[in-house]
């Protein structure tokens, strides 16, 4: 039938067009990537809760993710046509992005003038007070005011806020659905409501990463709608949803919002919807929302409206009067309506009389301590707001972005930029010369370019406590809160009494205490008012610092959630600062001293916010955002405490002992170091053991923490590793300090094995993980040998706090061992490993294989399985020959994908091997349901393939691994001998997995290029995502070398081996830090980076006694150090013997033999750059060093002195919490992508962005990933200026998150200057392509398959603005490359060739664009025919090139021939034109436009909704287990495509 042909073609343009691309782009990365890897498209992982059990049912019903979803579309827009257009999106066709429009960036500028507010500084620290089990969080919420009603343009966005209520609609046009309660103050302990204006009680109160804005709140719930100024568009009233099932949420900055049910109505219970109008789905909420404008009258500036909307709190118009730059001196004030104080916690709708036009009056209130305190800090922060010390210095979770020194602010007001034409002359194209291809030098202060607003304009010398404080008791009297030491520019030192009304001048000098007001006293209630009197200076500096404050960036100065540290800085001065010297010796964090009950019960705060409910989207919102909350702030604490310990600033909880055993408590947190106490880990290696045990322990908490079972704690957990000592910081079960271990523990073991209890509720608890984590319940025997039944391994301890809570700990051992490094006697290995060398001893015994690969192996046993019972079935039908209906009562989805698969590829041979799997499923879940039809003979199938591949039941597959196999010390019953031994094969057949699969499948992705590592830290995510351990990376790089295509893994090799050497140089410099002292770090530090990599020959280390020479020497001084006896043994290390330890460290860790002996043989060798290395040993160990030019192969002379290292920081390893929500309307985003419809595509990423900004506050690395998939969105749908403004912001994330040249930011910045030149700023876009390559030389070189892409960026660019020679170098370059990658054969050297051709062309050389264009043909026809387009459109440009090489050449002979009157033809030399340059642009970077008719779109739509009903019926088939659904998750998972059709170089 000619149907079913039309349908397979169908079928086949729906293949090809929504094929994920490999190489292109890294850009459709899952968010939940931990730091997402250069690029990869490879599946990303899902948390264990993920896959243990059905996802979220209530956030996408499927009905929903279909049906009403592509509905949804109409919310924007008036026009109905909205139902997914396919592959094309005419670029007029913005509805989707109107005057609603607009990604949610979580602070959205509107117009120029205005910026975010900012909370004063110590909100912005604020981590908050202790968490009673009743005070539920409060969410927080950024607010964008503009700065008056008529000016502002679009919507004022506002971060997400949530509070504990029922409901939340997913925003229209992109702005964050916001929650509100009317509220009740929170009063706590007796705080005043007016006074919490600085803190609000709850954890999540003054969210650190959410930076503006915060408020408490409980009671009801109500949606506020964004607030149009001025121009609304009228909208219809949206009529009931028609699909009761899954509803999808409706709203849109109209007046009228409508609203309806996520699931049930109830959910958005409001208080019309009481618990008995169950069934009414079709309730539509209307809420009145006019946002109203009032008239500000503050003191000594003219009035002002701000426009507000009735949900507000007055609390957020005191956070924008503090930011504003005409009133952002003011701190302590009340706002008051016809005389009435307003309460700040109040909502706008709840007062009376405030309406339209209402003025309300800023009334100065008297200061307190705490509020003067306050005022003073807030000024602080005023004064340095444009100051980076904090960032460099790695302090309060600022960090670097240098995005602004390339646009030069070009990109403000989201792109618009004024367009001066696009005059090519202004523009100056000359790249620095140690860009340019083939230049060998590596400057290093590039890296982090001076901006001009860093030089901050001197407003003060000096703001500083008085050391007169605090006042005496008859100046208390007087009203004297504190007094202030100041010393103006003009050199003035004058003493300031803050008292009760304000600010005025006293007469005490340094020596002479004289409290009286000086004359003038000029009393000021704000401090700014008083040094304008006092300084002109101050006046004319601090005004204009003011305005370059709020013209930043909001990105540039919002807190990140965790701290990033740069491993270079400039030399700063030291400036004085009172608040810095204040809170460097409070042990509190922050500004803690203002919150009700001191420090902080973390363990309290990490476990209440695990309660909180979670059934429905709005509490698990609030749930994730408070534990994401709470875990920052207690790493960040954890961090802190940890320094403090290892420079000794803390004492010991038993302080006789001997230091290594030393333990601490600081903040409610305990410290212990990683070393080996009492010989606790004797027989699994010591020290080793005891220093790896933590890391393995902190992936047990993150594992447990991701499956997430209610009643089962896990204790907060942070590794940190400083000055070669590694410290575990936990949170404290609440009674374990008062009881011995032993009395505590009623689960598990604390000897390893030798004594074992065990207890019912734990066993029921941990039952509960057993699936999702691949645990098997086993018997062991204790040392009365008893059987005890656990659930998971000996050590992991279970403990009843005095809370009644169930708490695990020591969970080391949650993952099985890797038999590869855990030799057995009398144990046989697999031929694969053995053929490899293993199984190998390591160092220590707790080597465990990673989730990831447990998680590989299961599914591919579960593959396994299938075709082993296919087989089987296949044979009995053979032998039958009966026939049976295949897909009515479908199959389970698992292979329901796997299958639809499968039969894409091979249309015609697969109808057997399809009923084959239908019919094994069928059987295999009418077995598990254990119903007795079934015949014995299909039991029997079901039975040999659970047999085969190890499942530890026999009617269905269910593989767990028993984790105490092997482990000394554990003895197993008798009666579970057979167990025990199948248990041993199954370990030995994953290690087996591991070399004989995933390490291959490694290696082939890197030569797909679908793997793009570009230095240690991207190359060990890419290892990990597939479940190898880093001490494989020998084995990797010595199987790289045996590929046949190695020169085409060159990269990769390099790659590898810089990590190796730099891993093994971090382990002897662990061990040499221990043995120095803190006088001699700088010295000892600077040494070992000599020996390490400087070409000088004997470099001599500089023993601290130079500075200062003691007269006396104490012999007696007992040695406190935590090292070995001779402090000054690090001293005597020369760069010989460091190599060679470095090289018998490779070999004996990683099994790899080095061949060198320094520094200089081993950048020859191996093609290394030193600049390399030390960017990597620096991230690795948490150095930071000067930012100058360094000389590494001076011989005369060493590379670095003690000058030169400025800091060591700590490195952290914490748990990630994830917003499980947020990311399933991503990957359902993706999905819809995917699929072509690229309107709700973006809906869904745009309602994740809101979810996401909810949880993490504004910056994370998953919003980055959000942000560039919605700039990518809209570039494809033709909205190029809303494409710049996400894309800004996702480069200013990545840099602030993950680091200034973390490999992630140069993707980033090669998106924006693609999107700038669409948006004809062609300057800029040169700018920030130049950017990336100076980053990809510093951190890996010129040799890389990226560097091709990016060279073809800057080719074609500069091609554009006609610098030929120059355009022809990158090109050149980017052509060699590509070659050495991707073979000399392939469509993308074809491509090069072509980009080169027109280069000469323009540059009329035509005999070599001919020859290279006939490259290009040559390449095109063997691979894809004589009648391909491709190969026809390279032969009419061959023809045109041939006619004007020809015409060319007459012109030469005709002038040869006559001379000077010559007749000479006018020859065509073209200029390329900006479109041609942007379509080629495209097509290298993987977006490529596919013109459809509508025709092929309906035909389209046909088949993918053909294809969706296949699924829906396969889906509904059955109940699915959770087993299956995780299969299906992880088949199902879309690998992000290019949100164009994404064009893989092959197939172009």
């Amino acid at each position: 039938m000619g149907n079913s042909i039309f349908v397979n073609c169908c079928r086949h343009v729906t293949d090809l067009i929504f094929q994920t691309r490999s190489s292109s782009s890294p850009d459709e990365r899952s968010p939940l990537l931990p730091k997402p890897p250069t690029s990869c498209a490879g599946s990303p992982e899902v948390p264990a809760a993920s896959r243990g059990a059905a996802l979220y049912p209530d956030v996408i019903p499927s009905a929903a993710a279909v049906g009403s979803l592509q509905k949804r579309a109409q919310r924007g827009q008036d026009s109905p046509e909205a139902e997914g257009e396919a592959a094309v999106v005419p670029a007029s066709d913005s509805s989707c992005w109107g005057a609603g429009g607009g990604a949610a960036g979580p602070l959205q500028r509107a117009g120029a003038s205005r910026a975010a507010a900012v909370l004063p500084a110590d909100l912005e620290e604020g981590p908050a007070g202790p968490f009673h089990r009743a005070a539920l969080p409060q969410a927080c919420q950024c607010r964008v005011k503009p700065e008056d009603g008529g000016s502002a343009a679009g919507p004022g966005a506002a971060c997400a806020v949530l509070t504990p209520g029922p409901c939340v609609e997913p925003a229209g046009g992109g702005r964050s659905p916001r929650i509100q309660q009317p509220v009740t103050p929170p009063g706590l302990c007796g705080e005043k409501a007016s006074e919490g204006r600085a803190t609000i009680a709850g954890a999540a109160q003054t969210d650190r990463a959410t930076g503006p804005g915060s408020r408490p709140s409980g009671g009801s719930v109500h949606v506020v709608p964004s607030r149009q100024p001025q121009k609304r568009r009228k909208r219809k009233k949206l009529p009931p949803p028609e699909h009761p099932s899954g509803t999808a949420l409706m709203n849109g900055s109209a007046p009228h919002e409508s609203l309806r049910g996520e699931k049930d109505a109830r959910q958005n219970g409001h208080e019309e919807a009481e618990a008995g109008e169950d069934g009414n789905d079709q309730e539509v909420i209307v809420i009145q929302d006019t946002g109203f404008t009032v008239k500000i009258c503050a003191p000594g500036i003219e009035p002002f409206s701000l426009q507000v909307s009735p949900q507000e709190m007055v609390q957020e118009i005191h956070q924008v009067l503090m930011d504003r730059e005409d009133t952002c001196h003011r701190t302590c004030f009340s706002l008051q309506l016809d005389g009435n104080v307003l309460d700040n916690f109040a909502e706008l709708k709840t007062i009376e009389g405030l309406q339209e036009g209402s003025l309300l009056k800023v009334v100065e209130e008297p200061y307190t301590v705490r509020e003067a305190r306050i005022h003073v800090r807030h000024i602080r922060d005023l004064l340095k707001s444009l100051d980076p010390s904090d960032a460099f210095n790695g302090v309060d979770c600022n960090s670097l972005s240098f995005l602004s020194v390339f646009t030069e602010g070009d990109l403000g007001d989201s792109g618009k930029r004024k367009k001066k034409g696009t005059e090519m002359e202004q523009i100056d194209c000359t790249p620095p010369e140690h860009i340019l291809p083939g230049s060998k030098e590596r400057p290093l202060c590039a890296l982090q370019p001076q901006n001009r607003d860093w030089k901050p304009l001197q407003c003060l010398k000096v703001l500083t406590m008085s050391g007169w404080n605090p006042p005496p008791g008859n100046r208390k009297m007087h009203g004297d809160l504190m007094y202030l030491y100041v010393i103006t520019v003009e050199d003035r030192h004058v003493s300031i009494t803050a008292s009760t009304r304000g600010f005025y001048l006293n007469q005490s000098t340094a020596y002479n205490f004289n409290p009286k007001p000086a004359n003038p006293s000029f009393l000021s209630h704000s401090l700014v008012e008083l040094l304008n009197q006092i300084s002109p200076t101050f006046k004319k500096n601090f005004s204009a610092l003011q305005k370059k404050r709020v013209q930043r960036h909001p990105f540039e100065r919002i807190a990140t959630p965790f701290q990033v540290y740069s491993w270079t800085a400039p030399q700063a001065e030291h400036a004085m600062d009172c608040v810095r010297a204040e809170d460097a010796y409070t042990s509190r964090l922050g500004y803690e001293e203002h919150i009700p009950g001191q420090t902080r019960d973390w363990n309290e705060e990490l476990q209440t916010t695990r309660e909180l409910p979670r059934k429905n989207l709005p509490e698990r919102l609030l749930r994730e955002r408070a534990i994401f909350k709470v875990h920052s702030d207690f790493t960040a604490a954890a961090t802190r405490g940890a320094m403090a310990v290892i420079d000794g600033n803390v004492m010991a909880i038993n302080p006789s002992e001997e230091t290594k055993m030393q333990m601490f408590i600081w903040n409610n947190i305990f410290f212990s170091l990683g070393f080996d106490v009492r010989d606790h880990y004797k027989d699994f290696g010591g020290d080793v053991a005891a220093y790896v045990a933590p890391t393995n322990d902190l992936n047990g908490v993150r594992t447990y923490n991701a499956v997430d079972v209610e009643g089962l704690y896990t204790l907060g957990t942070v590794v940190v590793d400083y000055r070669g000592y590694r410290v575990t910081a936990q949170s404290i079960i609440p009674g374990i300090l008062e009881r011995e271990q032993e009395q505590s523990v009623i689960y598990g073991s604390i000897d390893f094995g030798k004594t074992v209890v065990s207890h019912p509720k734990y066993l029921e608890l941990l039952e509960k993980t057993s699936r999702p984590l691949k645990i098997q319940k086993h018997k062991v025997l204790n040392d009365k040998n008893e059987e005890v039944e656990l659930c998971s391994s000996v050590e992991c301890k279970g403990i009843i706090g005095n809370d009644g809570r169930h708490y695990i700990l020591d969970l080391l051992r949650t993952f099985p061992p890797d038999l590869n490094f855990l030799p057995v006697e009398g144990e046989e290995m697999p031929e694969e490993c053995k053929k490899m060398g293993f199984p190998k001893q390591h160092r220590h015994k707790l080597c465990c294989l990673r989730q990831e690969l447990v998680d590989a192996f299961v599914e591919h046993r579960y593959l396994l399985f299938m075709k082993l019972a296919a087989l089987q079935l296949m044979q009995q039908k053979a032998n039958k020959q009966e026939s049976s209906g295949a897909l009515e009562n479908g199959a389970s989805p698992e292979n329901g994908t796997a299958e639809s698969e499968k039969s894409e590829s091979d249309d015609g041979k697969i109808d057997d091997n399809v009923t084959g799997l239908d019919q094994v499923k069928e059987l295999a879940e009418t077995i598990a349901s254990d119903d007795g039809t079934v015949d014995p003979k299909s039991r029997e199938v079901i039975r040999n393939a659970c047999k085969a591949v190890g499942s530890i039941s026999d009617t269905s597959f269910d593989i767990r691994f028993n984790p105490d196999i092997f482990s000394p010390g554990v003895r197993f019953p008798e009666s579970s001998k057979e167990e025990v031994q199948d248990q041993k094969q199954l370990l030995k057949d994953a290690a087996a997995f591991l070399l004989s699969c995933q390490i291959p499948g490694l290696v082939k992705d890197c030569l797909d290029h679908t793997v793009l590592p570009m230095d240690g830290a991207t190359l060990a995510e890419a290892m990990h995502q597939r479940g190898i351990n880093m001490r494989y990376l020998g084995k990797v790089i010595n199987f790289i070398t045996k590929t046949p295509g190695r020169a085409q893994l060159d990269h990769i090799f390099k790659i590898g081996i810089s990590e190796l050497i730099t891993r093994s140089a971090k382990h002897i410099f662990k061990t040499y830090l221990q043995g120095v002292e803190l006088s001699g770090l700088s010295a000892a530090i600077s040494h070992f980076l000599n020996c390490f990599l400087s070409s000088f020959p004997n470099p001599i280390a500089h023993l601290p006694a130079d500075e200062l020479v003691s007269k006396k020497k104490n012999k007696k001084r007992k040695n406190r150090n935590l090292g070995n006896a001779d402090n000054t043994a690090w001293a005597s290390m020369t760069p010989q013997e460091l190599w060679k330890n470095i090289c018998s460290e490779a070999k004996n860790y990683f099994d790899f033999s080095l061949e060198c002996e320094n520094a200089d043989q081993a950048a020859e060798v191996y093609n290394l750059q030193k600049i390399t290395l030390l960017r990597e040993i620096s991230l690795k160990t948490g150095v930071q060093i000067l930012l100058k030019e360094y000389n590494f192969d001076n011989r005369h002379k060493p590379t670095f002195t003690e000058e030169d290292i400025l800091n060591i920081f700590p490195v952290v390893k914490h748990v990630n919490p994830k917003a499980s929500d947020a990311f399933h309307f991503f990957q359902s985003g993706q999905a819809k992508v995917q699929q072509g419809f690229l309107k709700e595509g973006c809906e869904l990423i745009n309602e994740a962005l809101n979810l996401f900004n909810n949880v993490y506050g504004a910056m994370h690395v998953e919003i980055c990933a959000c942000l560039r998939l919605l700039a990518r969105l809209n570039y494809i749908m033709g909205d190029y200026s809303e494409a710049l403004s996400n894309q800004q912001k996702a480069v200013l994330m990545s840099e602030r998150v993950l680091g200034i040249e973390h490999p992630n930011t140069i993707q980033e910045y090669m998106h924006l200057a693609l999107y700038c030149f669409a948006n004809s700023q062609l300057s800029t876009a040169l700018n920030l392509l130049y950017r990336a390559r100076y980053l990809m030389l510093l951190v890996f070189g010129e040799d890389h398959p990226e560097m091709a892409l990016l060279d073809n960026n800057i080719g074609l660019v500069l091609h554009g603005v006609m610098e030929y020679d120059l355009s022809l170098r990158f090109l050149e370059n980017a052509l060699a490359i590509s070659s050495k990658y991707h073979g000399s054969k392939s469509l993308k050297v074809a491509l090069s060739h072509h980009l080169v051709a027109r280069v000469y062309e323009s540059k009329a050389e035509f005999r070599s664009a001919l020859q290279h264009e006939k490259e290009g043909y040559t390449i095109y026809k063997n691979q894809l025919g004589e009648h391909h387009e491709k190969t026809k459109e390279s032969s009419e440009y061959l023809k045109y090139l041939t006619q004007q090489a020809v015409a060319l050449q007459r012109t030469m002979n005709e002038i040869y021939k006559n001379g000077s009157n010559a007749n000479i033809m006018p020859l065509k030399f073209t200029a390329p034109s900006m479109a041609s340059i942007l379509e080629q642009l495209n097509i290298i970077n993987g977006i490529l436009f596919i013109p459809l008719s509508q025709k092929d779109l309906e035909n389209l739509k046909a088949e993918v909704q053909r294809r969706q009903q296949l699924q829906e019926s396969i889906k509904s088939g059955e109940h699915l287990e959770p087993e299956d659904k995780a299969v299906e998750e992880k088949e199902a998972e879309p690998s992000m495509p290019s949100a164009a059709i994404p064009l893989t170089q092959s197939s172009a």
